[in-house]
């Protein structure tokens, strides 16, 4: 190999593998001492010294500074095998290295690779000229990628392994979804959009807070685009995973019912000692503010940071009666007092019992003896409220059986005879049972209007066979 191919060659490689060409005839300088090393059997680490021309590709060793005339070629089988050897493992070493410094720069972007294929449930994607992988946790649920398509995901960490560099993506984390926003909405990549918070499941919904600097710019507008077009692309990229756009807001009460839509709020009772907020909404609203699986609270819950317990009327009434029933049996505590508690955000005998004696104290100006006695009724009584509690909900749930039973007899035709109401109770029990919220909210991405009621699903079949059963009954 002349020098001028050798040249060539190391422009090539620093090129294609990204690494600087002086790094690489340093290499090539180090890999000849070595060699020279080994064909003298010598441990002088200042004997021999290697020089290359940039230019010209020329090499000069010099051996206590004098020049040598010996080639590579000269140096004998074991001494070119060194030489091979140190080079080969320089050059991959730099490789390495250039690998992790380029990438650990885009740790928190979004880049796009090229799916290979599945190892023990992780995906292997390559990326340019290396191969990155999305393990099980990081993907979204349900969602495969066969060879050869395209992936577009967030490098959530670079890891230096020793002989390799280790690149790890996520679709499934909350930032891919912040960093989409950052490309398809361009304020909120110039910062004139902010994203406040953000709650998400992967491959199933994901609620995000966003406000604008600007009172020309309209946060959620901007975020949902004209027609729905920005918000489209970040749901086509994720497969349909439902995002609910929510407008900040400093306060906590406003923050909460905004991102509980589309459920209607009546009232948020905040408890800032147990870090609690209490949500009254209408029966019919119950469905929705829950959400499916309880989906859209957890979701608002993670969004606001607050504990969030969904009560209607009647069960934040009944709370509130029977705190209140409990304290004013301790001399010395009367409805102000009471009422202080509930503007407290303690609407229950629960809370008292959690909050302890020391609030209990500076809130009522009480002594400990009377504490005491308030914590030793509350806990007492907490206990009955329990029991009545897990009594009711197991007869609920027996009640449920025998509705879904009865409801499966008869659309086998063994029902017998059975008026016509209760015999449509009896079959839309069997399509649903628990009413699943429709979805929806204040920037919902699926366009669709969102329902205030819930929606019982029921197929084709069953409701032809209800058909029959309230025309025959209403004969």
């Amino acid at each position: 190999m002349n020098n001028a191919e050798m040249m060539r060659i190391l422009d090539s490689i620093a090129r294609d593998r990204n690494i600087d060409r002086e790094l690489l005839i340093s290499d090539l300088e180090q890999a000849m001492v070595s060699a020279m090393r080994k064909h003298y059997q010598t441990l002088d680490q200042e004997e021999f010294v290697c020089t290359i021309d940039r230019l010209s590709g020329e090499m000069e060793v010099l051996r206590h500074g004098e020049p040598m005339d010996l080639s590579p070629e000269g140096l004998g089988r074991i001494a070119a095998q060194t030489f091979k050897q140190v080079m080969i493992q320089r050059f991959r070493d730099d490789e390495r290295q250039s690998t992790l410094d380029e990438f650990s720069k885009l740790v928190g972007t979004i880049v796009t690779g090229t799916a290979q294929r599945y190892d023990h449930g992780a995906l292997i994607v390559q990326l340019d000229r290396t191969e990155a992988v999305m393990l099980r946790s990081e993907q979204i649920p349900g969602e495969q990628f066969a060879a050869g398509d395209r992936v577009r995901a967030l490098i959530l960490d670079v890891k230096d392994m020793g002989s390799q560099v280790k690149i790890y993506l996520s679709r499934g984390h909350p930032d891919f979804i912040r960093r989409l926003f950052e490309v398809e909405v361009p304020e909120v990549a110039e910062r004139i959009i902010e994203v406040k918070a953000m709650a998400r499941e992967a491959g199933f919904r994901t609620k995000i807070a966003v406000s604008s600097i600007d009172s020309k710019v309209d946060a959620v507008g901007a975020c949902v685009g004209v027609r729905g077009s920005r918000i489209k692309n970040i749901v086509d990229e994720l497969n349909g995973e439902k995002i609910d756009i929510v407008r900040w807001n400093e306060s906590s009460q406003i923050l909460i019912q905004n991102a509980l839509k589309p459920a209607e709020v009546n009232e948020i009772s905040l408890c800032f000692e147990l870090g609690r907020a209490t949500v009254v909404v209408r029966d019919d609203q119950l469905s929705l503010a829950i959400g499916k699986r309880g989906q859209n609270v957890r979701l608002a819950a993670r969004l606001t940071g607050w504990d969030v317990d969904i009560l209607t009327p009647e069960e934040f009434t009944k709370g509130l009666d029977i705190m209140s029933e409990t304290l004013m049996q301790v001399e010395g505590i009367d409805e102000e007092k009471v009422d202080r508690l509930a503007a407290l955000g303690m609407i229950s005998v629960f809370d008292i019992e959690e909050v302890g004696a020391e609030v209990l104290e500076a809130e009522l100006e009480a002594d400990e003896e009377t504490v005491e006695k308030i914590l030793e009724l509350v806990s007492v009584r907490a206990k009955e409220v329990a029991e009545q509690q897990e009594k009711e909900k197991a007869e609920a749930e027996a009640r449920r059986a025998a509705e879904r039973e009865a409801a499966e007899r008869l659309l086998a035709g063994e029902g017998g005879e059975m008026d016509a109401d209760t015999a449509a109770a009896a079959i839309l029990s069997a399509g649903s049972l628990a009413a699943p919220a429709a979805s929806g909210g204040e920037g919902e991405a699926s366009g669709e209007p969102a329902s205030a009621e819930p929606q019982v699903e029921t197929n084709a079949e069953d409701e032809a066979r209800a058909a029959d059963i309230l025309g025959g009954g209403n004969e």
